[in-house]
This record gives structure tokens, sequence and C-alpha cells, in this order.
């Protein structure tokens, strides 16, 4: 296989782009460990699986958290894993692009790019996610005009206007899909006294989830535990009322991108009035989150073809063309 790898490394999934061979890899970013004997019992799809469903000594986890690495000897040996799992050997000399959230500091931006390299990688580079979106969207950022991307992940939003090949106008919030999953875990709890898990939230906000009223609301089933009995309960909510619990995180989203348009200089105003916001990542599929943007912007907005594997297609076509697309690297510093 290439021997240089795109990478983007999500709060919740991971992405793995191969020079010369496209997308290897698509999988959750969580790793199984057993604590007493610090062994690793899976990464991924498998590790996913084992989420709220493993005896006290097995934890599955998330390495990063809102963007940024919560532990970094985990995060080094879920890297290293994933790269021997698409066939990356230690003595490859792979060079990795990694795809990171532009409001990480410069520690966390170090501590990404010293994980690569402790698990195995020749050299790491890194690039902004918005820059590495809008490259996946097929947007003209080299040409003299605003492109206005939105990529809202599990951990973190990302709103740019990009033009000539650099970033104009950048906004960067730790609020994202997982945020939403919070607020109806909360929301269920507050309401029903009934505890329910990450994977049930995520998979009711996949299901009757919007940020826009539906043409016809829908219900779905809950599975919990009540809190006073510790007994297995069934209850059922409309997608009006998750629509209202997630209000308030689905505003911070678009707050942001409100913000974004009003520092845009006047004249590439003009230019995204024309072409539109593009709308991608996996959290930017909710339904109706791209009406409610264009209702609150008064702009046209558009969902992306393949959301979730925009950045790192962004970020292959630059590990692609790296001595043309180099000047797109981001920095240690933000």
């Amino acid at each position: 296989m290439g021997r240089d790898l795109a990478i983007d490394l999500g709060t919740a999934n991971t992405l793995i782009y191969a020079s010369g061979q496209g997308i290897v890899l698509n999988e959750p970013t969580v790793i199984a460990l057993n604590r007493e004997n610090n062994q690793v019992l899976a990464v991924g799809q498998e590790a996913w699986h084992m989420i709220g469903r493993t005896p006290g000594y097995i934890v599955a986890e998330r390495p990063l958290r809102r963007g940024a690495i919560s532990d970094f000897d985990i995060t080094e040996r879920y890297i290293r894993l994933l790269m021997q799992k698409v066939g990356v050997r230690k003595m490859a000399r792979t060079r990795v692009l990694i795809a990171i959230p532009s409001a990480i500091t410069g520690v966390e931006r170090r501590a990404v790019q010293d994980a690569a390299v402790a698990a195995g990688a020749r050299s790491a580079y890194l690039i902004e996610e918005p820059v590495a979106a809008a490259i996946g969207a097929g947007l003209p950022i080299q040409e003299p005009t605003g492109n206005f991307i939105v990529d809202i992940g599990g951990g973190t939003s990302e709103v740019g206007v990009l033009a000539m090949g650099g970033v104009v106008v950048n906004k960067s919030i730790r609020v994202g899909g997982f945020d939403i999953d919070d607020a109806i875990s909360r929301h269920i709890r507050k309401e029903y006294a009934i505890v329910v898990g990450e994977r049930t939230a995520e998979q009711i906000k996949i299901a009757i989830g919007s940020a826009f009223p539906l043409a016809v609301e829908e219900k779905a089933e809950i599975k919990g535990r009540d809190l006073a009995t510790g007994m297995p309960k069934t209850l059922q909510i409309s997608s009006q009322e998750i629509r209202e619990a997630i209000s308030e995180t689905v505003s911070a989203i678009i707050e942001a991108v409100v913000s974004a348009l009003a520092e845009t200089p006047p004249e590439m105003g003009q230019d995204i009035m024309d072409r539109g916001i593009a709308l991608t990542g996996g959290s930017g599929m909710l339904r109706g989150l791209d009406m409610r943007i264009a209702e609150e912007c008064d702009v046209p907005v558009h969902l992306t073809d393949r959301p979730l594997e925009c950045v790192v297609f962004g970020a292959g076509k630059c590990l692609e063309s790296m001595h043309l697309l180099k000047g797109l690297f981001a920095s240690t510093r933000p």
C-alpha cells in the first residue's frame, strides 16, 4: 500500500486515507482496555460495541475529548494499532497528515504530532479541519473568492471563510454531536427519571432528532433504567420534544456561523450569498440543520456529498499533492 496516510482523527470517528488507494479505514474513535493489565482488547467498531457493556475492569473509552487528546499514551497506542490495521509496519517510514480542530492549543497540536511519531510515523504534519473540509467539498479555496464551510463533528464545530489558499475568518467551538447526545440524555433523565446510555442517546438523535420542524412529527421508543426502581423501563418520545431538548446546543453552533458571517468582508459576503454555505461533518447530517442555518443567516445552505468523509478526502488530496499544497498545513501554534 501507499506509505503516506491522511488521518481524520475525530472525537467520534477516525478515517484514514492512504495515498494511491483512497479511504482504507472508517471506524469509531474508541479503544477498549483491560485496566488490570493495561492490555488493549479492541479498537474501532469492535470497541464501540463494548461501550456500556463491560465489567468494571474493562473500559471502552474515547482517547479524544472535544477534539483534543485526553490521554497521550492511549492515543499513541490507538494510532499505532490503526496504522497496523491498515498495513503499516514500524519500518515503513510513513508520512502522516492529521486533520485537527483549529481551536486546539499549541500544546495539544504538538501532542497530536508526537503521538503519531511515537506510533511509528516518520513525520507528522497537521491541517486544520475547515481547510481540509473545504478541499474535500471541492470548494475553490485557491481562488480570490469567498468560500464558507461549516464542519460539525462529534466534539467540535468548525466555521471557516477561505480564499486564496488561506483562512480569512475562523470560528471553532468545542460543541458538537456528543453535546447533542448529552442534551438528549439529560432531558430524559430530568423529565422521566430514566437513564439512557451514550449509544441510546445517539440512536434517538439519528431516528427522530431534528433542528427544524418536520413535515410530519415522529415518535420513537426508548428503553432505559428507571432511577427510582433500577428496573428497565420503556417510554415513547416525540421528535418535537427532542428538538426542544437539543435547541440550546444547536443554537450555540448557529451562533458561531452567524458570528463568522458578521466578520466576513463585504466583497466576500456577496460571494457567499451567491455560492451559499457548504455544510459537512457527521453531525451536519442532523435533519433540518441546513434549513435552520439558512433561515437564521438568510443564506442558502447545502449539505455536501459524503459529509462524513469530506475532511479526510481533503487531507488526502493535500497528501497526494504535498509539494503544491504544503502551504496549507497548520503550524503547532494555533
